[in-house]
């Protein structure tokens, strides 16, 4: 499916200031009593060990929140750059056979290893969002990752019958762009260099780019139902000793069934975000 947006920055806190007090002062010379200078004294030296103490753990704590956060910033930034440069790489290569073969047939299989490389590297976004280094949905997250691997992995790479069809094109197409679009968007943000280009094409060129991804996907794996069907790959039949069936044609079928509720919802979304970002407008989301 069609990806969003997802934010990608750590923030810090503001350091504290540590105040330290000066040594105990010398006793008094008309002190009438010894004990009671001795006391102020130690009490005095025990105030303000303890500040010292208090601002001194709150200035290391300042310290690590601020090297996880260069951390965290520092790693998002190279992995965006990666997925930027990879993505051009497999824009550039697709271009080359296109341009070299003048069609679209082998495509898939010249390009098969640097996608699965870059898509299934992609997990580590499910990753970021677990460990809190990005503030997005760890369901959402996962479910946007899982749906590519799921085209990737289980319909492209394992039906090589349909490896050559129009529709794998589509959405490889709309994929790459996307990709390159997006994570280029993240690396600029991070930088805090963002061209307006760029901020315009991740909020324009997805008006057209998702439903041309989403249907590439519905008609592949249209296409891949008769070859499953035929063969039963992936499939459990009864009798076993798990007493279970599973049959993974049925599941195909769900599974395009499932765009029909779920599309619409991503789609809009990134409407509504489209609007709040180029246009400045206050979107109030609505409780399900």
């Amino acid at each position: 499916m069609g990806r969003l947006t997802e934010a990608a920055a750590a923030g810090s806190s503001a350091s504290a200031a540590c105040s330290a007090g000066s040594p105990p002062t010398p006793l008094p010379l008309f002190s009438t009593s010894p004990e009671s200078a001795a006391t102020m004294a130690s009490s005095e030296e025990d105030g303000t060990n303890g500040g010292a103490s208090e601002a001194g753990e709150e200035k290391e704590a300042t310290g690590r929140r601020r090297r996880l956060s260069f951390l965290a910033t520092a790693w998002l930034t190279f992995y965006n750059i990666a997925m930027t440069a990879g993505w051009l790489v497999l824009a550039i290569a697709m271009v080359r056979f296109y341009m070299e073969k003048g069609t679209h047939r082998g495509l898939y299989k010249s390009i098969q290893k640097t996608l699965k490389f870059f898509q299934t590297f992609a997990l580590l976004e499910i990753v970021h969002c677990l460990i809190g280094i990005v503030p997005t949905s760890v369901l959402v997250t996962g479910v946007q990752v899982s749906s590519r691997i799921f085209m990737v992995w289980l319909i492209t790479h394992s039906i090589k019958p349909i490896q050559n069809e129009e529709s794998v094109v589509l959405f490889l197409v709309s994929w790459t762009v996307t990709e390159i679009t997006r994570y280029s968007f993240y690396t600029f943000s991070l930088l805090d260099h963002l061209p307006y280009f760029i901020k315009w094409a991740r909020y324009n060129f997805f008006i057209i780019l998702y439903p041309v991804g989403v249907a590439g996907e519905l008609l592949t794996i249209y296409a891949a139902l008769p070859y499953v069907k035929k063969t039963g790959m992936f499939s459990i039949r009864l009798p076993n000793k798990y007493n279970v069936s599973f049959d993974y044609y049925y599941f195909l079928l769900i599974t395009m069934a499932s765009y029909i509720p779920l599309f619409p919802q991503l789609y809009f979304h990134m409407l509504r975000q489209r609007r709040k970002v180029l246009h400045g407008e206050v979107i109030v989301e609505k409780d399900d």
